[in-house]
Formats: C-alpha cells, sequence, structure tokens
C-alpha cells in the first residue's frame, strides 16, 4: 500500500493519471509563474527563511531541509480507515531523527509502531494487535534553494524494511523503496504557498506463514496549497491521485484513488510546531470494477498528525 510521489513527463502523467489528478498541474503552471521576478529582494523585505514549509502541506511535503547543523525529533501519525467488506482501521506512528549535515543534504532514520483494527475485510484476516512494524532512512537531497531560485527543489530517497504487511499486519518481510520529486514556491511573500510532489515506489513482501511473495509498485502526484491566517498558523488543501500496481515496474494496473482534504500547520514557540491534514477519497477506480471508489487498494479516509521539535 502506497501514498507518494514519482517524476514523469507531462505526457506520460496525462497518460497515466485521470482528468481530475491532472488538474493539479494547473499549480504547476502557477508556481512558474506568480511569484516576484525578483524573488531575493522580495524575500529580504519580507523575512525569508523564518517559515519552513517541510510539513506544511498535510501528506504533501516542502522543500525545504533545515538550516545547517539543525536536528529534529519528530513524530509522525498515519490513521487509515474504511475498506470494503467490513471494518478497517490502522494507525502507524513513527518516531524520526533528523540532522541537516549541509545546506543541501538532509538524513532522518525512523521506526514505526503500527496498531490494527480488522474485522470482516474482504481479503484480511481479522486482527486487533499493536506490533513493530519497520525501520527506514530518508535521505533528502536539495537542488534548488527557494530563497535563492524561482522554486524550490529536492528529490528524496526513502528505503523502508518491514516486519510486517504494512496494510493487513499480517507477518512478512518487507522491502520498499520510495522515489520522492518535491517542488515548492513563496506565491505571495509570507501569505501563500503552493506545493507539487510526484513519487515512485516499489515493494516486495513474502508473508512468512504462507511463504507468499508479492511485488507491487506504485504512482503518486499530489498537489497542496498553504495560507497564513495569523502568524505561525496556516490552513490549506491538498488533492493526492494514487495508483496501484502489480508488478515492480508500473506493469499492470490495479487501482487508483483521487483524495481531496483540508490541512493545518503550527508553530509552537520558537522550537516546536505540529502539522496535521485530512483527506477523503473522493473518486476512486479498480482494474476489475470501474465503480465510484476503490476501497480495495485504498481507504475511504486517511489522517495524517505531526509534532516536531527542531533543536
Amino acid at each position: 500500500m502506497f501514498f507518494h510521489r514519482w517524476s514523469a513527463s507531462a505526457s506520460q502523467l496525462r497518460k497515466a493519471l485521470p482528468g481530475p489528478a491532472f488538474a493539479s498541474a494547473i499549480l504547476a503552471a502557477t508556481l512558474g509563474a506568480v511569484a516576484p521576478a525578483q524573488a531575493e529582494p522580495s524575500r529580504l523585505a519580507h523575512g525569508a527563511g523564518e517559515v519552513d514549509t517541510e510539513h506544511m502541506f498535510g501528506f504533501t511535503e516542502g522543500s525545504d531541509i533545515g538550516a545547517v547543523g539543525e536536528k529534529e525529533l519528530e513524530t509522525d501519525s498515519i490513521g487509515r480507515f474504511g475498506r470494503a467488506g467490513g471494518s478497517y482501521s490502522s494507525v502507524a506512528t513513527a518516531l524520526e531523527a533528523k540532522y541537516t549535515f549541509t545546506e543541501y543534504f538532509r538524513v532522518s532514520a525512523a521506526a514505526t509502531v503500527s496498531f490494527y483494527d480488522i474485522t470482516g475485510v474482504n481479503g484480511f484476516d481479522d486482527r486487533r494487535q499493536t506490533a513493530l512494524q519497520s525501520f527506514s532512512i530518508d535521505a533528502r537531497f536539495r537542488l534548488l534553494d527557494r530563497e535563492r531560485a524561482p522554486v524550490g527543489l529536492t528529490i528524496g530517497i526513502i528505503p523502508h524494511w518491514g516486519l510486517r504487511d504494512e496494510v493487513s499486519g499480517a507477518s512478512a518481510d518487507q522491502y520498499h523503496t520510495e522515489f520522492l520529486l518535491i517542488a515548492d514556491r513563496e506565491l505571495m511573500p509570507d501569505r501563500l504557498f503552493g506545493a507539487i510532489n510526484v513519487s515512485y515506489e516499489q515493494e516486495r513482501t513474502r508473508l512468512r506463514l504462507s511463504d507468499e511473495t508479492a511485488h507491487d509498485s506504485a504512482l503518486g502526484l499530489t498537489a497542496a496549497l498553504a495560507a497564513q491566517v495569523m502568524p505561525g498558523m496556516f490552513v490549506g488543501a491538498e488533492v493526492r491521485n494514487l495508483r496501484h500496481y502489480e508488478g515492480l515496474g508500473l506493469s499492470q494496473f490495479a487501482g487508483q484513488a483521487l483524495y481531496v482534504g483540508p490541512t493545518l500547520y503550527m508553530t509552537l514557540g520558537a522550537q516546536f510546531w505540529l502539522s496535521a491534514a485530512w483527506n477523503v477519497q473522493a473518486w476512486g477506480t479498480t482494474a476489475v470494477d470501474g465503480g465510484a471508489l476503490d476501497l480495495t487498494n485504498f481507504e475511504r479516509h486517511q489522517v495524517r498528525f505531526r509534532l516536531g521539535l527542531n533543536f
């Protein structure tokens, strides 16, 4: 199961993504056209560098990676609720430590614990348990600094090593790598920010009980806007199109979902911050059944809450 983003050309995305998701290309055009031509003087005049966009957009990421030498501790909880044929709830909480080595490179490591409450869901065993889920490393490389260039641009490589299938909770050996492209821009100085993420993911899962092995991949495109409504508080909205495939190379389409929802980001003093998002599946389809939603490969609701400390 996947929730992220990878790069493709505009023509490829038109073929891969449905009309509603490709509408986020409008934001891409906005990122390229709205900001002032003399970006550097504008930022200096409006207190540039005081806003960190990384966690501002909910599930969508911002391009900032922190100042050189900055350390950060973060809890990141993602709740997933509602699947076909029964009752489905899971909450995965990661404890992550980050360190910025240079202005262009940051690395982090995380351990994730998950809670599952599953009853009567098609294809899943009933389960109610809490278990250690996975370990991961996140390497971020900033190619363009949004304070110096027309757009901020960062790439991420995120390998995961899982002890359980992240959707069903079944005991498994799971290897999962995500490739992430992040672009963002300050559209109105200190007031309005926009971001686009593209991702590609590959996953290999071997269930320990049956020795069954599955290979999956995913493509995602997300876009978000966030506006500062009072000092240190941003509210916004995001749209995410996620596509699930069987096979490591996007070989066999399985289903897709379009999520929309509100976001909130707040700074709490000089060091603490929190971020929250609630996404609802507004449209979806599977390879087997067109339908109006895809509750086979994705959940009806996805919620994310993050709390962090910078020092």
